[in-house]
């Protein structure tokens, strides 16, 4: 998530026994259990990467054991096979030794005839966005075309919009309202777009008018699934019977599914819309505004071009008799994770409801078992909210994983079942919390004293979380499942709003946490409790112990993990948001540019206590692999089955790249208009990248 549009104000009044003090008191019961506080940091630090055997102590001498006969030879274990590049900050992409970096589907870039190409003055249409890239690329995944690693489906988010480089001149106004042209160039920046890529003569494109490639914007017409759909909450004027809502906003993280679609996360979209009069608990807790809009969509309304109401809709103040004679329930239709099927172009995508409504940072699945239901795991990308598990009623039948009408096996997985909201307690352990009816409160009584309905609790998921006594966390973004032994990984930003009065917890246990860390835990989808540690707390290098605690270098120095993402190999990568496009305000940033780091991590079950796995004695296993452009982010995680390219995605980057130039390592000549952008890496021998 852009720094730029993050909710900076703290919606969380629940008063919820934060994550830091739940593991200051881990701290001090191992200081008590083992004898001082020293003896409980050593616990934390002791886990390596790699799985570590133990030592017996005192008691009666045995024998030694009879030689056991010689193992067989194990093969040979993955390892990462580049050095740790050096801290950067100029106008282009670094790349380690031996490897290339190349641009592509830049905004702006014509997915098919309609769109004009891009113009560096800003001059593109509407109607051209609409059939073109994006802006500001963020999640993504590549789907192969009938197994192939040279030619897929490449489906991309695109989070926000950055209205000074969109437009000519910036935006503009006339007498206090935007004029509609540039209202609806900036709804068809927004979305989804998926890409037919091909890779020939060593050079990845877009394959343009391929029957495949679509876009969906923030007008484009969806299904409303699950238990919100078609009840009294989302019926507008536009859908009456509330079975659809154009648009989907603010799209951030990703997912996938075992049956082969995409998952795309809505996350900040609540400050798109605006009520002037009295807000109702459910907008008041997502943070919508109350005086304008973000991008001021709204004053477009009443232009001569309008159609259904598609500026007006984003003002959501009640005025009419009911639902259906004012756009009060608009907002209602947001929030949701929205499944796409990049593989049929004819299908409609559809939001499911059921998975929960807030700032939802991608949907992670756990590893499929036969016979067991599937699990997503979500993070709720803002300051002192959750973690959140979504558990299908359906259990898993791997003859799902092949069948064609994939958005009907969705609707089989993902319109019906429970959402768990997260409790880490102190021991390491913790406590899925069931957000349903008959789930019990914190203070007493039953959530469905508070929210009457299921629907009620889904359209309230922040709400009815406060209520059961979820963990506040620092900023929960995206999710990282390990693709043999299931553990979940989850990156926490930042939080400089964690203070004395806050209070910390054990898994966010340090105050002004402007640094951020990841934590992962095991469970399985039947399971309602699990185990926990921090996996790394981002630090500058020069930091004291207590801020470094997982004993960084000028190599691997880190602040605000955010995309986080495993190949199948087992290698786990992590992308920073550093908030430098607010300024190097921190150590790590006037150290480095925004990054991508990777590591091999052994399972959490080698673990003890509540970690760090990261730690000062293997630091340097996690080794950078990527910087990119000043002031950009890194995001978004994709790779071929034969791991050799790799993509990720350079987000509101403020000079790069080159124009007329798709080596991304390329310093532009002059100042240009920044292209958030695609990068495909690749090892100049074309062997997997990364080892």
């Amino acid at each position: 998530m852009s720094q730029s549009i993050s909710d900076k104000v703290v919606r969380n009044s629940s008063a919820n026994e934060p994550f830091s003090a739940i593991l200051e008191k881990n701290l001090s019961r191992r200081a008590v259990t083992r004898g001082g506080l020293g003896a409980a940091l050593a616990a934390m630090t002791g886990v390596g990467l790699t799985a570590c055997g133990g030592s017996g102590g005192g008691g009666f001498p045995v024998l030694p054991p009879a030689p056991a006969p010689a193992p067989a030879p194990e093969p040979p274990k993955l390892k990462l096979g580049f050095d740790s590049l050096p801290p950067s900050m100029t106008d282009a992409c670094v790349v380690p030794a031996g490897y290339v970096a190349q641009v592509l589907g830049a905004w702006g870039t014509p997915l098919n005839d309609k769109a004009a190409p891009w113009s560096k003055d800003g001059n593109n249409s509407s109607e051209d966005l609409l059939n073109s890239t994006g802006m500001h690329h963020d999640g993504m995944h590549f789907f192969p075309l009938q197994g192939s690693s040279t030619e897929g489906l490449l489906v991309v988010n695109h989070e926000y919009i950055d209205e000074k480089a969109l437009h000519p001149n910036g935006p503009t106004q006339v007498d206090g309202k935007r004029p509609a042209e540039e209202v609806r160039k900036e709804i068809n920046a927004h979305g989804v777009a998926v890409m037919h890529v091909r890779l020939e003569g060593g050079r990845w494109a877009i394959v343009k008018n391929s029957r495949y490639n679509r876009r969906f914007t923030s007008a484009t017409p969806m299904a409303l699934a699950g238990p919100v759909g078609r009840t009294d909450w989302v019926k507008t004027p536009f859908s009456p019977d509330g079975t659809q809502v154009r648009g989907t906003n603010n799209n951030c993280g990703n997912g996938t599914t075992p049956w082969g679609t995409y998952i795309t996360a809505e996350e900040n979209w609540a400050a798109c819309f605006v009520n002037t009069g009295t807000l109702p608990d459910h907008q008041k807790r997502v943070g919508v505004p109350t005086k304008t809009g973000r991008y001021l969509w709204e004053t477009a309304a009443g232009d001569r071009s309008e159609q259904q109401g598609e500026f007006a809709r984003f003002n959501v103040t009640a005025t009419g008799a009911s639902a259906t004679e004012d756009w009060r329930n608009e907002v209602n239709g947001f929030g949701y994770l929205v499944e796409i099927d990049p593989y049929d172009p004819g299908s409609i995508a559809t939001k499911r409801t059921a998975m929960g409504r807030f700032a939802h940072e991608g949907a992670a699945y756990g590893n499929p078992v036969e016979g067991k239901p599937l699990a997503f795991y979500s993070g709720d990308d803002s300051r002192f909210e959750y973690i959140y598990k979504f558990v299908s009623d359906a259990k898993w039948d791997p003859k799902d994983a092949t069948r064609t009408d994939r958005l009907a096996v969705g609707a089989k997985y993902l319109d019906k079942g429970t959402l768990y909201v997260a409790r880490f307690d102190a021991d390491g352990k913790g406590v899925w919390l069931p957000l349903t009816p008959n789930a019990a409160g914190k203070d007493g009584g039953k959530l469905g004293d508070k929210y009457k309905t299921i629907e009620e609790i889904l359209i309230n998921t922040r709400g009815a979380a406060d209520f059961v006594g979820a963990t506040p966390m620092d900023r929960p973004e995206w999710t990282a499942v390990h693709p043999t032994n299931g553990d979940v990984y989850l990156t926490l930003t930042n939080n400089t709003s964690r203070n004395a009065t806050t209070g910390t917890n054990p898994a966010n246990p340090r105050l002004n946490n402007v640094n951020g860390h990841i934590i992962r835990w095991h469970d399985a989808a039947d399971s309602n409790s699990f185990q926990w540690e921090i996996f790394v707390f981002g630090s500058n290098a020069d930091a004291d112990a207590d801020t470094n605690r997982s004993g960084l270098t000028a190599l691997n120095q880190l602040a605000s993990p955010d995309g986080i993402a495993f190949d199948d190999r087992g290698i786990l990568w992590i992308q920073t948001d550093n908030g430098i496009d607010g300024g190097r305000n921190n150590a790590v940033a006037k150290a480095t540019n925004d990054q991508m780091l990777a590591v091999i991590p052994a399972p959490l079950a080698d673990s003890k206590g509540t970690g760090p796995a990261i730690n000062k004695s293997n630091q340097a296993e996690l080794r950078r692999f990527f910087v990119g452009p000043n002031e950009a982010e890194i995001t978004g995680f994709a790779y071929t089955p034969d791991f050799t390219s790799i993509f990720l995605n350079i987000q509101h980057p403020v000079n790069w790249p080159a124009y007329d130039n798709d080596d991304a390592t390329a310093l532009p000549s002059g100042k240009v208009r920044p292209r958030s952008s695609t990068v495909v890496i690749r090892k100049a021998d074309g062997k997997p990248v990364g080892v």
